[in-house]
Formats: C-alpha cells, structure tokens, sequence
C-alpha cells in the first residue's frame, strides 16, 4: 500500500487541477488503481483526519481536510510562517530582487500555502506587535455599532479613498477635480470620471452594508461589481469569479487559471479573514491575499483596497485610505508578493498609510466635537422623514406623522428634520440611503417640503 504521504501529494495535485473534491472512482482512475483498492486508500487516510468524506453511497465525495483541523499541518504551517520576513535587511534583499531585469527572474505561479499555512490568530503576515500598536490606535473609543467611525467621516473618506485608490491605476483626476466631480461640476462621461464614481457608489455602499451584512463573498462581490460597472465589456463579469485567462504587467506572476480553484481560494481567503480577531491583521490579509489571487477578471487590485476597509469599518477602526501613495512603491508591495510571497515591503506601506490615515480621520472627529445627544436618539426616525421628503414627496408635518410620537418629541423631530434639509446635498446624501440623483432632482424642484 502506498504511504499516507503519496496518497496526501496526489490528492493536492488533483485539486491543483481543479478537483477541490473528487469521487472514489475519480482517484482510482488518477492513481490506475481499481476501485476497491482506491476506497481503501482514502478509508486509510480519512482516518488521519487529512481527508474529509463527504456525502454517502454513489454521492461521496472526498477532499483535503483544512489545515485548521489536522494537528501535523498547523504546526508545520505554523513553523513555515513563523519565519516571514519584515525586516529591514529582508525589505533591501526584496528590493534588490525587484531591481533584477524582468527577463532574469523565474516564473512564478500562485502559491496555496500563502493562504493555507495561514492560521488566523496564530500566525501573522503584519508583526504582531505592529498589527496590535496600530489597532490602539486607530480604533474608537466608547461602545459604538458596527460602521460609526466610517459613517463619521465618510465625506472625506469618499474624496479621499475614491481618488487615491484611481490614482493608483493611472487616473488624471486631480484631488480637487474629484471633489468637483462629486458635487456636480464637470463631466460624469469621461472614463477617468466612471472610475472615481464608481469607487463612491462602493464605498457608499461598503458603508451601508458592511454592518448588517459583515465580512462575506457577496459584499466584495458587490464592491467589485459596483468598480468596474461600465469599465467592463462583458456585464456577466462584475461580481463573478472569472473564467478568463488573466496576465499581469511588469512581472513574471502568473496568476491561477482554474475557476473552480479560483473560487474555492477566494471563498478561502474570506473565511481566514473573519476568524482573525484584530482587524487590522485582518484587513492587512484581505488587501495582500485578494490581490494576489486576482479573482476577478479586472479590478482585482481596486477591490482589495477597498476589501480592506472592511474589517475596519466592523470595529470601529479608523478607515485605510491609500493617500501619499506613489504608484512605484505600490508596485513594488504587489510585485514582492506576486514573485516571492514576501510582505516586507507591503508590511512597510501599510504601516505608513494607516498611520497617515488614523492621523487624518482622528482630526476629522476631534472637530466634530461630541455628538448630540438628541440627534443619536432621533437618528433612525430623522433618516427615516428624510427618505420620505426626498424619495416620497411627502411634507414635512405627515413625513414626521409618520413615526407616531408623542406630540414633545414630534417638534422635536420636525426642528431636526427642517435643519437637516436645509444642508442636504448631493455631495453628503449617502448617509440616508439616499442616491446623488434623488437628491439633485429635489434640490432642482426647489427643495420641496
């Protein structure tokens, strides 16, 4: 009988192959063995918890077991990441590397163990006491829901994430064009104009959704359909795992093929990284693990970043805006991963932009000063009279009926709902849920109340 270790390597290059999961019949035939020998093969290994059986009868099914669950492997793994490098000599030697011309360095193919040997809150791609000095201090202080710290900030967050994340693909959007284009002036048709548009809508959306729906396949799956809308040829490609061939410039990385595999290691990739306790470990694996596996079939790098924000936003962290970002030192981050699977240098970016970040957004709080008392407790009925002035054409005495208060609290709510109008615009709409082209129709109608 062959060793449990053959049987295991065979088994990983099936689903190298696109076989996550195979039929008894499937592996005698890859191993040209007969069918009862194959059972008792996998039986054998079942039994060491590296395989999982699945289904019963004609419909069992086998895969690998996961790393989480097989002792052996999680202290191999654990022992492979103990030895990532993050430190300066290592950022120098990935440095000179990249400096190698293209044609002298080897091919390299995506790498499983990146994300396999990965075991959240055991192992750790930023140093650990990094990822905990930077949590302190970026999260908000105080028991607040989930998204508080996002929503607070999130006009400037809007200009700021939309135009440095484009920026990073090549967009020639100024930062003062772009907050022109987010209050109406100038033209919304050009391609460079759809980009920053889009990374609004996401973001809007990103905040809107990440406290009800958390961290899961159909949120980045949204980001990206909401990124690259109108900036794809294909429509049946927004939000879907691609089934074309993808290559990247400027590198020798050539990313997975497969779409089954592709789909297994984004789903993968989530899983891993709403196990891990500190968000910014967290968002630190989403941007690097999304963008090394380029699931999409564009947008990849665009989705991470935003990606990224979600563990954030989930508790309460200050955002991750990729300002003061110059496009070589983040080529150089993806490259380094892409080709080595080494995040010093991406280690080294993060650091400098989420500090830059918390700095930023700390300001920005510090001058909203504490918040009304008042306001967070009419919060919901004042967001819920806007939409039905706004949206519903309702007047303000029956948008405010609506909400059947006490006659005290019902004043209160119509002095709130009358100042709240009279600032209303298209450029700070999103936090009621409301669309920049409902608001802009309003205001052309003449603000009607």
């Amino acid at each position: 009988m062959l060793n449990k270790e053959e049987i295991v390597r065979v088994v990983q290059q099936m689903r190298e192959s696109g076989l996550s999961t195979f039929s008894s019949g499937e592996f005698a035939a890859r191993m040209e063995v007969s069918l009862a020998t194959a059972k008792r093969y996998l039986d054998a290994v079942t039994k060491t918890g590296e395989l999982i059986r699945q289904g019963t009868a004609r419909s069992t099914r086998y895969r690998l077991a996961d790393p989480l669950n097989n002792k052996v492997m999680r202290e191999r793994d654990a022992a492979q990441y103990a030895a990532v490098p993050t430190s300066k000599t290592a950022q120098q030697k990935l440095r000179d590397y990249l400096n190698t011309p293209l044609a002298l360095r080897d091919i390299a193919g995506y790498q499983r163990s990146f994300v396999e040997g990965y075991i959240p809150n055991h192992t750790h791609l930023l140093p650990e006491s990094l990822a905990i000095a930077l949590y302190n201090e970026g999260r908000m202080r105080g028991q607040q829901p989930a998204g508080t710290y996002a929503r607070k900030v999130l006009e400037p967050l809007l200009i700021d994430l939309s135009w440095s994340s484009s920026h990073l693909e090549g967009n020639r959007f100024t930062l003062l064009a772009t907050e022109e284009l987010f209050r109406g002036v100038g033209s919304a048709g050009d391609i460079d104009a759809v980009m920053l548009l889009n990374h609004k809508v996401a973001i809007e959306f990103m905040v809107d959704s990440v406290p009800q729906y958390g961290l899961s396949s159909p949120v980045i799956r949204n980001l990206h359909a909401l990124l690259m809308h109108d900036l794809l040829d294909d429509v049946h490609s927004l939000g879907a795992i691609r089934q074309k061939v993808v290559n990247i410039s400027d590198t020798t990385y050539v990313p997975l093929q497969v779409t089954a595999l592709l789909e297994e290691m984004f789903e993968h990739i989530i899983d891993k990284a709403r196990q891990i306790k500190n968000p910014v470990e967290a968002a630190f694996f989403l941007w690097v693990n999304l963008a090394y596996l380029q699931p999409f079939e564009d947008g990849n790098k665009r989705t991470s970043r935003l990606s990224a924000n979600i563990p954030l936003m989930l508790y309460n962290c200050s955002p991750l805006s990729f300002m003061q970002v110059e496009q070589h030192d983040y080529a150089s981050a993806m490259v380094g991963i892409y080709e080595q699977c080494d995040v010093s240098l991406a280690c080294e970016l993060f650091e400098q932009v989420y500090r830059r970040s918390v700095k930023r957004y700390a300001v920005t709080l510090e001058s909203m000063g504490l918040p009304d008392p008042v306001r967070r407790q009419f919060r919901e009925r004042l967001s819920d009279a806007i939409v039905l002035v706004v949206r519903g054409g309702y007047s303000l005495k029956n948008a405010v009926a609506q909400a059947a208060l006490p006659e005290e609290e019902s004043l209160t709510l119509l002095r709130l709902l009358s100042e709240e109008l009279m600032i209303l615009n298209i450029y700070n709409c999103a936090r009621y849920r409301l669309t920049m082209s409902q608001v802009s129709q309003w205001i052309d109608a003449g603000r009607p109340q």
